[in-house]
């Protein structure tokens, strides 16, 4: 009996025992450069032995703080990251209580000067949950190109014929240079981006569905472009020489130094270029019972001379504060002449009735000038600290443009009416205030609260008017055509995030309120248009972080798309005295919920992110192209009722081998668009996608061969379809100069195949469009890279922010 009590007693205790969970404990550290810098993004695996799979592991942060979980016992831990040399831990025990690893130094793959700094090289591309990073001197292909000809060879990022961005096929994005807005994309939208050259850019965030912390403009994302600055001690920079055909030369310097608690810092780009354009367009117009066709070839060059200069000095009072007062003047000169040719035929092709010719002389200058002033305090507790930022611009536009027309009969000789002579003068200006303050405080260990207020002002003016010559040699303004528009607009904000985590699961729930008032004015017609609009912007986003190495992320946010002065603009443009494009003064804003679910998987050789998101839009923006019964087009942006929109987007970068490296990335989506409140046939139901992949050989030392492709998949729109469009760029690239210099030559479609078409149909028409901004390009830049070998930071990284 006693024995069978003791064996019964030890079964129900050993049972008991089975059925508590075991006690978990933390392992904590920080992966760090060789110089100190935090790694993101790392992965840290836990093994139960050399040879087991990993029994769990985290992913650093952007901090490069990491945590584990896991029970007592005794461990390895293996540490690896994109570019750097993977290192190992071989014992590390838990016994009783958490442990702190602390700073863990893992050291750069690849050797980049003789002396004994060494320094990382980035992926092309890095993935975050909430955003994608993409560097851009890794990418070949970028050497002497515009921050134009970047965008549209990031992945999801679309530019087509006239400039304009669009983001997972939404054309409602928001262009941020430095995290701030900037005059680069204020009067001519994306298309301001040609004017930056490409080579004082250090990298590239797409951030697909943004908190509460960002500006609600911008129903498919924000792009924010980041320009190169350092604050290492001494004298460091780069300086690029750039030659290309079509003639495409210029120069850029990127100088720092710093010294103890300054900083001075210089950017300054000058190019000089001339961009060959063509396009055609071919229209059957129905009118009583008869056909009439219209075929339309144009070719245009653009020579053009930009400077950009940036200087500014950061002052570093202490470790925990900083000053930064820095002033961007930008000076574009250009000359563009285009030749329009018009044939026009009734019921075919066989019956030519007149040949119209048109040319367009135009000069055009855009000083642009930006002033920043920014404070950053740190406080004792790490993560908690204080930014405040102001900063004024002040932009200005002329154009003067000169048109001459003349049509003849069929034989191309005999003039049918007598030659016009126009002339179109535009002065537009903008000045644009903005106070900025974010204030973050942790609460706990991986908790925290952020909080900002925001105000902008922005004024704006177009003097537009079109006059045409008489026989007397008199000018004279052509009716409808010339007024003065004013814009003015003030949007205030406020908003508040909170942030824990707790083991595997993290939040962040955020409110954004913004107050918008808008007023356009028509000053000789005394058209006043005001608006003013009140919202709330919710956003949150979940994380969880799973075994392996994998995590997953929720996101909701709301987004509003404000027309802007383009979109507002009644003038219409004159350059094509058949195809107009004009804003619309009662276009409402468009309001957009979007969710988004993400995951992300790091491994040795590479990384992959895959998502899948949806967005309803109400009161979508679309241009609605109308013909009239002259065969005159106007073309002008409409609110359509609503669109939905789903999609699944996959991302990564793979190194199989030391000398080959990959870069991709897929897109498939379906948009549904429902114009009916403006006609019954404005509706589409379209699937598509794009895909991109960068292939990057090293084939002999210090040299490289790369290949980008990108292809665009035919899409449906309300009124017709786009069709495919397919690119093939090839680069190559060796360092010199003991790996101080690099030189780049570049062919950028190679095939001459960055052709936008497009179909559009309408009650009374037909149309096919094709253009062709940029042909072929080649480029061969020089790049010098002036290095001092750096001080080793002090603890605490001071002055570093």
């Amino acid at each position: 009996m006693k024995f069978y009590l003791l064996l019964l007693s030890f079964f129900t205790l050993s049972t008991l025992a089975q059925g508590q969970p075991e006690r978990q404990f933390s392992i904590r550290g920080t992966l760090v450069d060789d110089q100190n810098k935090p790694v993101p993004f790392g992965t840290v695996a836990l093994y139960q032995n050399a040879k087991s799979t990993p029994v769990t592991g985290a992913i650093s942060d952007e901090a490069g703080k990491f945590e584990i979980r896991s029970k007592a016992g005794q461990f390895s831990i293996k540490i690896s990251a994109i570019s750097y040399q993977d290192r190992s831990l071989p014992s590390v025990a838990i016994v009783d209580k958490d442990l702190d690893l602390g700073n863990l130094t893992i050291k750069s793959s690849t050797k980049r000067l003789e002396e004994v700094v060494v320094k990382g090289e980035r992926s092309q591309m890095e993935l975050a949950l909430d955003k994608k990073i993409f560097n851009v001197g890794k990418d070949l292909a970028n050497a002497g190109g515009t921050a134009s000809d970047i965008l549209s060879n990031v992945p999801s990022v679309a530019v087509d014929a006239e400039g304009n961005v669009s983001l997972r096929g939404s054309n409602s994005v928001r262009i941020l240079i430095d995290g701030k807005p900037s005059g680069l994309v204020s009067f001519k939208g994306g298309s301001g981006l040609q004017q930056l050259q490409g080579s004082s850019i250090e990298r590239v965030e797409v951030i697909t569905n943004p908190s509460a912390r960002y500006e609600a403009e911008g129903m498919g994302g924000i792009i924010n472009i980041v320009l190169k600055k350092e604050h290492k001690e001494g004298i460091n920079g780069s300086f690029d020489l750039i030659t290309g055909y079509p003639a495409n030369f210029g120069l850029a310097a990127n100088v720092n130094y710093r010294r103890k608690n300054l900083n001075f810092f210089v950017n300054y780009t000058a190019s000089y270029r001339n961009t060959p354009g063509r396009s055609s367009l071919y229209q059957e117009l129905y009118r009583n019972d008869t056909t009439f066709v219209t075929q339309q070839n144009s070719t245009s060059n653009l020579k053009g001379q930009n400077n950009n200069a940036r200087a500014g000095l950061d002052y570093f009072f202490n470790a925990k504060n900083v000053l930064t007062a820095a002033y961007t003047y930008r000076l574009s000169k250009g000359k563009r002449f285009a030749d329009i040719n018009y044939r026009d035929y009734q019921s075919n092709l066989n019956n030519l009735r007149s040949i119209t010719s048109r040319t367009q002389d135009e000069t055009e200058t855009e000083p642009n000038s930006e002033y920043t002033l920014t404070y950053k305090r740190t406080f004792a507790r790490e993560g908690h600290e204080l930014t405040a930022d102001i900063r004024y611009l002040d932009n200005w536009e002329s154009s003067d443009q000169y048109f001459a027309q003349q049509t003849f009969q069929p034989d191309g000789r005999t003039q049918m009416i007598p030659s016009v002579l126009q002339r179109s003068i535009n002065d537009e200006t903008e000045k644009q205030f903005l106070v900025q303050v974010d204030y973050i405080r942790p609460f706990s260990k991986n908790g925290k609260v952020e909080a900002g207020l925001r105000s902008s002002s922005r004024d704006m003016t177009n003097d537009y008017s079109v006059t045409q010559q008489a026989g007397d040699g008199a000018w004279s303004p052509l009716p409808g055509l010339t007024n003065y528009f004013i814009y003015e607009e003030r949007i205030n904000a406020a908003y508040g995030i909170i942030g824990n985590k707790a083991r595997k699961f993290s939040y962040q729930a955020g409110l954004r309120g913004e107050i918008t008032d808008v007023t356009t004015t028509l000053r000789q017609t005394n058209d006043v248009n005001p608006r003013h609009y009140a919202n709330l912007f919710p956003s949150v986003h979940f994380t969880y972080d799973l075994p392996r190495q994998h995590a997953l992320q929720l996101s909701f946010s709301r987004r509003i798309r404000r027309p802007q002065y383009n979109d507002l603009s009644p003038f219409s443009t004159f350059s094509d005295n058949r195809n107009f494009w004009s804003g619309n003064p009662n276009l409402n804003p468009e309001f957009t919920n979007a969710f988004e679910l993400g995951h992300i998987k790091y491994f040795g050789k590479g990384s992959i992110s895959s998502s899948v998101y949806y967005r309803h839009t109400n009161d979508k923006i679309l241009s609605i192209r109308r013909v009239n019964d002259q065969g005159y087009s106007t073309t002008r942006p409409e609110n359509l009722q609503s669109e939905n929109s789903y999609g699944a987007e996959f991302a990564g970068s793979y190194a199989p081998y030391k000398w080959w490296k990959l870069d991709g990335s897929f897109n498939f989506f379906r948009a549904v668009t429902n114009g009916s409140n403006l006609d019954v046939n404005y509706q589409s139901d379209t699937y598509s996608w794009f895909t991109r992949l960068i292939s990057r050989f090293t084939i002999w030392q210090s040299t490289d061969i790369q290949l980008r492709g990108n292809y665009e998949a035919p899409q449906q729109t309300p009124q017709g379809r786009r069709k495919a469009l397919a690119t093939l760029d090839l680069s190559v690239s060796k360092d010199v100069l003991n790996n101080n210099g690099t030189l780049t030559l570049n062919v950028l479609d190679v095939f001459n195949s960055r052709r936008f078409r497009s179909i559009t149909e309408g009650p009374n028409f037909y149309a096919e469009n094709s253009s062709q901004f940029r042909l072929r390009q080649i480029n061969l830049t020089f790049s010098y890279r002036l290095r001092q070998a750096k001080k080793k930071p002090k603890e605490g990284g001071e002055g570093e922010f």
